[in-house]
């Protein structure tokens, strides 16, 4: 792609062949080609035989896990944090593969709510718990550096099923043990289990 992004500086009223420019097609390439890897990643291998079957049903809990992404409408980055929790039936996940799990979502041109399913999709299916949830909450430039510009507005996504979705009290003390209840407006009995919401400080 570095004709094509050479084509683009181009297009933009840059000059590629200027000092600066020189190698930014090359660096974009390598760039692009990282931040996209996820679309080269195979789930099974990411995980590595890392499901161990074992006697325990409590809430497993791994909380904020890091994660960037490109938003698929306009290429622009958009990042935060991803909580993810589930409970056990027969078998539990390496606890160092979820934030890798993470990364093979968001490591391609995506849409927040999307990337939330997928994760928890992913780990019904891989281990199938009684109940998975993911939440995240995350900052988009589309939003910050163009559009409407509002730079302290955050999305926040999240994805209940089984357990979370039928147990109000299981929803509740995954939202309070990874503090979000306070982010998150109108988490209540009978609120919805799939939420989607835009947050303004």
């Amino acid at each position: 792609m570095i004709d094509e992004v050479r084509s683009i500086l181009s297009k933009i009223g840059e000059d590629p062949s200027r000092n600066g420019l020189t190698n930014t097609p090359k660096r974009v390439d390598r760039a692009l080609r990282f931040l996209t890897s996820g679309y080269q990643a195979d789930v099974d291998e990411v995980l590595n035989n890392a499901l161990f079957s074992v006697d325990y049903s409590e809430m497993v809990i791994v909380k904020d896990i890091d994660f960037y992404s490109l938003c698929e409408h306009h290429l622009l980055p958009f990042f935060g944090k991803c909580h993810v929790a589930y409970i056990p039936s027969t078998k539990v996940i390496g606890l160092s593969k979820i934030p890798r799990l993470v990364d093979v979502f968001s490591r391609r041109l995506q849409v927040q709510e999307r990337l939330t399913n997928q994760i928890a999709d992913t780990i019904r299916e891989k281990i199938s718990p009684l109940g998975v949830a993911v939440v995240m909450e995350a900052t988009h430039l589309c939003m910050s550096m163009r559009g409407v510009e509002k730079q302290n507005s955050f999305a926040v996504t999240s994805a209940m099923q089984g357990a979370f979705r039928t147990s109000a009290r299981t929803r509740m003390e995954f939202l309070e043990l990874i503090k979000l209840r306070s982010a998150v407006p109108g988490v209540r009995e009978g609120y919805p289990a799939n939420l989607a919401c835009v947050v303004d400080d």
